[in-house]
């Protein structure tokens, strides 16, 4: 089966509040699950909250005892993958029977992660991919990820992988993926410039691959009180406006732009598509040059520390970070 109905929801956290925000996610997938879709992709840092307009107290040479109780804040509104959260979230995908792409803060030890986490109909945690550079001031409050969480899922539905926000700008990144096959193409964001469409619609028409992109619509109503952003306190202020758009492999556009509302929106897909679409472009095929052009990626995970015991060499590997066996599977090559 070829022809799939897929749909993003364009929704905001509640800041600091990981409980409220699961509510509200729970809500948004009830409603998905009323138009039968079989991949719902939510956007950049939908659990965990995108904190925009806060400073954490930083310049240069200088963090205030106050930015540190907002990164004590965002810390604690993260979430372990896997845990708790993880298997809430999995009870939507499967009361929806849909593949479910979802980003996340993710909290190892003490450091932060922008992730997408990848859900099966049946609730299992299939993967997660940590956003490998994080853009400007993100680098403040989130780690790098690092080659290890490059997922390209083959389900029945497709092969679903993701790239978060401004990681769709790398071209070594969009490469990876074309040569992993990759033909639902997952772009959570919070990224609501007009350059976006343009962006979404190039890298369809590049990859010749569907994509889904997941941008929040935030207001300062969804912040706390004392949230001391810089872009107003009026609860209607909008910190996010939306753009969320699904595109096709020839890079038109099948379902949005929506601005200035919360919004599912979705679309009829045909997998050939994305055939059709290569018969004159294949990047990552004939339409490549390996005799001249070679990218190497690592796919090994990078941790902090490695033991040495009895001679041998073992990392160090955090309970926060283990893996569920179906993405170590993955990793090891079982899943591609």
């Amino acid at each position: 089966m070829t022809k799939h109905h897929v749909g993003v929801i364009q929704a905001g956290s509640s800041l600091f509040d990981t409980p409220r925000t699961l509510e509200r996610m729970a809500a948004h997938c009830e409603a998905a699950a009323e138009q039968a879709i079989d991949l719902v992709v939510f956007p950049e840092a939908y659990i965990g909250g995108y904190p925009k307009g806060l400073d954490f107290g930083t310049r240069v040479g200088i963090r205030t005892p106050e930015g540190r109780d907002d990164f004590l804040r965002y810390w604690k509104s993260a979430i372990e993958v896997p845990g708790p959260e993880t298997g809430r979230i999995g009870s939507f995908a499967a009361m929806m029977k849909a593949y479910l792409v979802v980003g996340v803060i993710e909290r190892d030890g003490a450091t932060l992660y922008c992730t997408a986490l990848f859900f099966a109909p049946d609730g299992s945690l299939l993967a997660k991919h940590r956003k490998v550079m994080p853009t400007a001031s993100e680098r403040l409050v989130w780690g790098q990820g690092d080659g290890s969480t490059l997922p390209v899922l083959d389900t029945p539905v497709g092969r679903i992988g993701a790239a978060i926000c401004w990681e769709n700008y790398i071209p070594a990144l969009r490469q990876t993926l074309y040569g992993k096959g990759i033909n639902l193409w997952c772009a959570p964001t919070v990224d609501e410039r007009d350059m976006w469409q343009s962006s979404m619609r190039h890298i369809a028409y590049e990859g010749r691959t569907f994509v889904l992109s997941a941008c929040q619509y935030l207001t300062r109503a969804d912040a706390p009180e004392d949230y001391d952003g810089l872009q107003g306190n009026d609860p209607s202020t909008v910190l996010i406006r939306g753009g969320s758009v699904i595109v096709g492999p020839m890079g038109d556009v099948l379902a949005g732009p929506v601005y200035g509302k919360e919004a599912i929106i979705t679309a009829e897909i045909d997998l050939c598509d994305t055939i059709r679409g290569k018969y004159d472009l294949d990047v990552a095929g004939h339409y490549a040059r390996p005799d001249i052009f070679e990218l190497a990626v690592n796919e090994t995970p990078r941790r902090p520390l490695a033991f040495s015991v009895d001679g041998g060499r073992r990392e160090a590997v955090s309970q926060m970070n283990a893996l569920p066996i179906r993405e170590q599977d993955m990793r090891e090559g079982s899943i591609e």
